[in-house]
């Protein structure tokens, strides 16, 4: 069966990336440009992990985050956090509440990102 990744992120251009190389790899991909949809999505798609950015407006990937582990419909979904924002602390901070993975974007190229996935995941 194909994994259903949903991608958070408001910026269109990289989802679009993400989304290719997903694609590529055999994934089912469901995308949000906004964090309101992103917890629509989560709820009614039931996606096998979500990759979520964390700098968004007007609601950030903080509030999500939280949100998404409040919810008992979405709280066991696997989320790996995707994001350029790399203050100190900040990698602790989210794996101890809860997230799979914490990747700085500029760290990883598209294909790199689903095979972590798939890593997560335990696809081959």
């Amino acid at each position: 069966m194909m994994a259903k990744i949903l991608l958070i992120d408001d910026e269109a251009d990289l989802l679009f990336l993400y989304t290719k190389a997903l694609m590529a790899d055999g994934f089912s991909t469901i995308m949000a440009t906004d964090a309101e949809t992103g917890l629509i999505k989560a709820k009614n798609e039931k996606p096998d992990l979500i990759l979520l950015d964390l700098v968004m407006k007007p609601i950030d990937g903080f509030k999500i985050f939280s949100d998404l582990k409040k919810d008992l419909n979405t709280a066991k979904i696997p989320v790996i956090i995707l994001t350029n924002l790399t203050r100190q602390g900040l990698y602790d901070e989210m794996i101890n509440k809860g997230a799979v993975a914490f990747l700085e974007k500029t760290d990883y190229a598209p294909d790199e990102i689903s095979a972590k996935i798939k890593s997560i995941l335990q696809l081959s």
